[in-house]
This record gives C-alpha cells, structure tokens and sequence, in this order.
C-alpha cells in the first residue's frame, strides 16, 4: 500500500489544489467519506460541504466545494467540482452577509453555499 496519494481538485474555472496527500475528507450524496492510500476504486457525486485534504507533509488544505464529482483509483484521487473556493480566499463578512441575505429570501440552497463557505474558512 502507497503511503500518499496524488490528488487534483478542480472546479469548471481552474485547477484549485493538486499535491500529495495521507487523508481526503468530502461529503458525497452518500455521505462523508476519507480516502486513504490504498482505498478502493471509487466514483460518487460531491455535494456542497468541506473537503478536507491532510498534506504529506503535515498541512491540512480546506476547500468549499458546491457540487462535482469525485474519482479514485490506483492512488490518484480526482475531485471536479462545479465551485471550489480555498479557506483561505473567503472573505468571512461577504458570506456571513450572504448567508443573512439566503436566510432573508428564504433560499435554501443559497444559505447552504453560504454556510458551506463560512465553515471552510473558519476551520483554517
């Protein structure tokens, strides 16, 4: 069994984040689930949530993920996703207004992306 796995998240705009990793953490329709070195083949549906990625070297990436899919096999895992946003490139005021803004209008799937993106960056 390998000890990392090469993994490339992308979403319909670009490459978002690509490297080696110990542990992926995402939400698909049947529910969470961690790839490992070593895992199954596997192909699901990404639905919005964090995906959390344990770096080789010890790091931990999170990324806001709305929708896509995910693939693995022989230790390459592929995430594409629709919209893919780094913890580190939200702006916490911005979604905590679109998250009162969704919650206002009564707009689940917009309050969904908004907490989403809120729990991305506050886990960094």
């Amino acid at each position: 069994m390998a000890a990392e796995l090469h993994v490339a998240l992308v979403a319909a705009d670009r490459e978002v984040w690509s490297g080696e990793a110990t542990l992926v953490v995402a939400r698909t329709t049947s529910g969470d689930i961690g790839v490992m070195p070593g895992h199954q083949p596997l192909l699901g549906v990404l639905e919005s949530g964090p995906v959390t990625i344990r770096t080789s070297d010890g790091g931990t990436v999170i990324v806001a993920v709305h929708g896509g899919f995910i693939s693995f096999a022989d230790d390459k895992l592929s995430l594409l996703a629709e919209v893919a946003e780094l913890s580190e490139e939200i702006d916490v005021q911005r979604a905590e207004r679109a998250l009162e803004r969704a919650k206002s209008v009564e707009d689940a799937s917009a309050e969904r992306r908004a907490e989403v993106r809120l729990r991305a960056a506050t886990a960094r």
